[in-house]
Order: structure tokens, then C-alpha cells, then sequence
């Protein structure tokens, strides 16, 4: 297995982290992960909007994940914000109707590089994000995975149940028909 490194996303890692997402067409659907930080009514959902706002979210220091490296090349990242930087959670009104502790961060989208699958990167990324989350003073960390109690699906953005317990995550609750909340308090 290669050795990988993890880095966190930002201006020094920006071209890295595009030639991975234009290597996959924009990643789910042209995306670019923007999802999450504007609200629905607020997209433009255009390749190249998608683009232009990731770039300048991560030049303001609002665009944070831990993308891991294969030498020079960016194979995965996990996106993770506080809430204020990522609103746009699967299922917000339940939720927010049921939320008992806002987290200080969210895990919002999880994604490997299509050559680098079935080789646990996905836990090196969310490993990433919680070693990110201890340098610049801990918190709260919630995430929202899938959890369809084993079955295969071919896209889960979010990740899964199981890479989130193994990454040290307690389930708190469903969240739809197949999320999560799993959260986890980093020192």
C-alpha cells in the first residue's frame, strides 16, 4: 500500500485538490462540494459557479477539509466546517427539530478518487479531519452517514455508519430514512 500523507485544503493545496474534482467531472454532478455551504435557493448549479465558489470559499479560509495526498496528488478529502460555514445538511428541519447540541464542526462529504477505493483512504481523510479539528483547539464534531445496516449503495458522500465508529464517532440518532448523527469530541 502507498504511504499517503494528509494536508489540509487551502490556497497551497488548491490545484491538487481541482485536478482531483476535474478528474471526476466536478464530483456529483459538477458540485465541486458546494452543496453543503449555500442553501438550495442559492445555487447557481453550474460546473464552472460551483468552481469559482469553492475557490474563493477556500481563499477566505471558509472551505476547510483533509485531503490526502499519494505523493504529489490529491486521492481524497473530507470536507468539515463549523455550522455556520456548511447550513445545507440532508434533512436540516428534523435535524434542527431534534437537535440537543449544535456541533462546533460538521463532516459533510467524504470522496475518493476512484483508483485509490477499497484501500480504508476514506478513514485516512476522516482521521484527517479530526487531526485538523485537535490542532486548531478541538470541539465538537458531528457527522451524518449513511446507515443502511450493511448494504452496498454506490454513492454514499457522506460516508458510512461503520467508517465513522471505527474513526471513533458515537451514534446519537437516525437522521431521515438512512442517516445518522454521529458525533464525537475532539481535545
Amino acid at each position: 500500500m502507498t504511504d499517503y500523507e494528509v494536508r489540509a485544503l487551502g490556497p497551497d493545496t488548491w490545484d491538487a485538490y481541482a485536478a482531483m474534482i476535474e478528474r471526476h467531472g466536478g464530483v456529483f454532478g459538477g458540485c465541486w462540494c458546494t452543496w453543503f455551504h449555500t442553501m438550495s435557493w442559492e445555487k447557481e448549479r453550474e460546473y464552472e459557479a460551483n468552481r469559482d465558489l469553492k475557490k474563493r470559499l477556500v481563499e477566505e479560509g471558509r472551505a476547510h477539509a483533509a485531503l490526502v495526498f499519494d505523493g504529489d496528488e490529491a486521492v481524497a478529502w473530507a470536507q468539515f466546517g463549523s455550522p455556520a460555514e456548511l447550513p445545507n445538511i440532508r434533512h436540516r428541519k428534523q435535524y434542527e427539530a431534534e437537535t440537543d447540541v449544535l456541533p462546533d464542526y460538521r463532516v459533510t462529504c467524504i470522496f475518493v478518487d476512484r483508483l485509490h477505493r477499497r484501500k480504508h483512504v476514506s478513514d485516512l481523510a476522516l482521521q484527517g479531519v479530526v487531526d485538523l479539528i485537535a490542532a486548531s483547539g478541538g470541539g465538537t464534531v458531528e457527522g451524518y452517514p449513511h446507515d443502511k445496516g450493511g448494504k452496498r449503495e454506490a454513492v454514499l458522500y457522506s460516508g458510512t455508519r461503520t467508517l465513522f465508529e471505527r474513526t471513533g464517532f458515537d451514534y446519537v440518532r437516525p437522521k431521515g430514512m438512512t442517516n445518522c448523527v454521529m458525533r464525537r469530541t475532539v481535545p
